[in-house]
């Protein structure tokens, strides 16, 4: 009797396809369209094209990503790296908050001890 399969295939977490988008973007030498961005992530073709383009024009309205038409399709390059994206998210949920400063505190205090060391580095650096 064949083995069951162990669940269902694995899922990526949120925003992960936008990171590797990206790198993918970043390591390419050339601006890349969508199907050849589709062929670097999964050489075996079950991503979909549409989840491609979806992810890579939701990149390019953040300003994350550029665009030139080459035919009837566009070239992308990556004008940021997978840090920006995570960086633009955090900004757009601390300005959805009316207390920012609440937020902010209960982010760094949160923070393992290194972390926090590291963003106070950081801070130190911008007021120089």
């Amino acid at each position: 009797m064949p083995n069951a399969p162990a669940g269902p295939p694995s899922r990526r977490l949120p925003g992960a396809l936008a990171a590797e988008v990206l790198r993918v973007l970043g390591e390419a030498a050339t601006a890349l369209t969508p199907a050849e961005v589709r062929d670097r992530l999964d050489p075996s073709g079950t991503l979909s094209y549409s989840t491609v383009v979806t992810t890579l024009t939701r990149l390019h309205d953040k300003h994350l990503a550029t665009r030139v038409r080459d035919g009837r399709a566009y070239r992308y390059s990556a004008t940021a790296d997978p840090s920006a994206l995570t960086a633009w998210r955090m900004g757009k949920l601390l300005e959805s908050e009316p207390d920012r400063a609440s937020v902010l505190t209960r982010f760094v205090s949160a923070l393992a001890e290194d972390d926090e060391q590291l963003l106070r580095g950081l801070l130190d650096k911008l007021d120089d």
